[in-house]
């Protein structure tokens, strides 16, 4: 094929379509992937920086502590101690750390950062104080009015319990801290963000590309007869698809299989009943024509031709019936009333509106039925029965005999219908009960019927939910057992 025709086939621009869908899908995963993770940085790195910040604040504090208490070891209480603070205050790295002592009223005695402790208010409704006076170690946090900037307080009561030893340094909040550790953080979100990024886009492909590879096979549905090739993938649900596509092709195939069985078996049922209808009308046209012609030559031969015309309608009418009962039992549409059926004054009921066939054929019919009764439709037990003895008559040897058998066998009514007749091939067992088969052709031509009795009784015992079982020898005769459920589901009524 020209590359330019292929590239305008319907499978080549679905499959061009379907290959933009995975990179868009791809690109999707990834953005997303990228976006989560982001959010997640973001969101541990801030938890991390809080976290860090108290603790470093609560470090500081310590070491604040530890301070004071230095201090306290080290100063004269009986000296001077605006100067000793002084001197403090000189020592390297104390250049920006202010040192107070006040008294247990809340006076200031010295302050490090103050010349004239007179100007200075009473410091008893101070936090870190009121907190050192109760517990005897106080914090605080907030702006100093007298320096105009935010401090961080640490007061404690001395060793001689008259003074309280404060020492303040310059804090700017948990900010302080969070901005130090930002660059480490920065670099530390970069380098997950490179490494998830790689991550990302391979865990994007192996989401798409096992995707992508099923899509193709798919596309072998459009072939008569597709041959699925599929990988195992990484991921469990990737297989499911993988092996729901496999089932979905098998049931395909068969649903495909016995679509086309069923429409061979309508062809096949169409042509037989078309032949089965056509016999009749040729031999009613045939008698018409014969009565037109005047070829009746008396009364006799008259009634003969509309006898027979009667009979054929006769037959006509009995195909068309049989017909309409397995459709409706095919397809469920009629509405079957169920009641309480006494099964032995039926079986009787059947046998004794069969006796003058029986007496035709020279066959003795007895029956052996225990009082049973089952829910079901009353014409359907008819018909199945009237179907099953008619055979064994029809078909059986002139002194023959057809013994009825009922009784009940767990929860199921079983009756027995075996005759001493001819019997059924071997090879046609399984094809007794298909719509229109005849053993014998011949023979059944001459015994007359439909050739639907058998399958009428398969579709009835299928209607509820029953088993029929064929046992037959040539020349020996033929034995039926169906099994029907005694009570039937509220749900199985139509």
């Amino acid at each position: 094929m020209p590359l330019r025709n292929f590239a305008t086939t319907p499978s080549y621009i679905y499959v061009a379509i379907k290959w933009r869908e995975w990179r868009h899908m791809k690109k999707a995963i990834f953005q997303r992937f990228i976006l989560i993770l982001s959010l997640a940085l973001i969101l541990s790195g801030s938890i991390f920086c809080a976290v860090i910040s108290n603790i470093l604040l609560d470090k500081t504090e310590g070491d604040m502590l530890y301070s004071v208490r230095i201090v306290d070891h080290e100063i004269d209480y009986k000296g001077d101690l605006k100067s000793q603070l002084d001197i403090l205050k000189e020592i390297d790295g104390n250049e920006t750390t202010r040192f107070t002592i006040i008294d247990l009223d809340g006076k200031v005695i010295a302050d490090s950062d103050v010349e004239d402790n007179s100007i200075m208010e009473n410091h008893r409704d101070r936090e870190e104080v009121k907190e050192a006076l109760k517990t005897g170690i106080g914090y605080a946090i907030r702006e100093s009015e007298t320096l105009r900037q935010s401090m961080l307080y640490v007061a404690s009561i001395s060793s001689s319990e008259e003074y309280i030893i404060r020492i303040a340094v310059p804090f700017s909040g948990i900010e302080q801290y969070t901005w130090s550790l930002v660059p480490a953080i920065l670099i530390s979100i970069g380098v997950t963000l490179i490494i998830s990024i790689i991550l990302a886009n391979r865990f994007a492909q192996s989401v798409t590309k096992p995707l992508k590879e099923i899509a193709e096979e798919m596309l072998k549905l459009k072939e008569e007869k597709p041959d699925f090739h599929f990988k195992h993938y990484q991921y469990d649900e990737m297989n499911v698809i993988a092996d729901t596509t496999m089932q979905m092709s098998k049931s395909v195939k068969e649903s495909m299989n016995r679509i086309e069985f069923e429409r061979l078996v309508r062809q096949e049922f169409f042509s037989n009943a078309s032949h089965e209808l056509k016999t009749p009308l040729t031999s009613v046209r045939g008698y018409v024509e014969l009565l037109e012609n005047d070829m009746a030559t008396n009364e006799k031969m008259k009634k003969d031709f509309l006898s027979r015309i009667k009979m054929e309608t006769g037959n006509m009418t009995n195909l068309i019936n049989d017909i309409l009962m397995i459709s409706r039992l095919e397809t469920k549409e009629a509405e079957v009333v169920l009641s309480e059926v006494r099964i032995c004054p039926l079986v009787k009921e059947v046998c004794n509106s069969l006796q003058p066939l029986a007496t035709e054929y020279q066959v003795t019919v007895s029956m052996n039925c225990r009082p049973l009764s089952m829910h079901a439709n009353l014409q359907q037990l008819r018909a199945l029965l009237g179907n099953l003895i008619t055979n064994a008559i029809k078909y059986n040897k002139p002194g023959g005999w057809v013994y009825i058998t009922v009784f009940s066998e767990s929860k199921d009514v079983v009756i027995i219908i075996e005759d001493t007749g001819v019997g059924i091939p071997e090879d046609s067992k399984q094809r007794v009960f298909e719509r229109f088969y005849r053993v014998d052709k011949g023979r059944s031509k001459k015994v007359g019927g439909t050739g639907l009795g058998l399958s009428i009784v398969k579709h009835i015992v299928g209607f509820y939910n029953g088993s029929i079982e064929l046992e037959s020898k040539l020349m020996e005769g033929t034995r039926f057992t169906v099994r029907l459920p005694i009570k039937q589901n509220e749900s199985d009524k139509i």
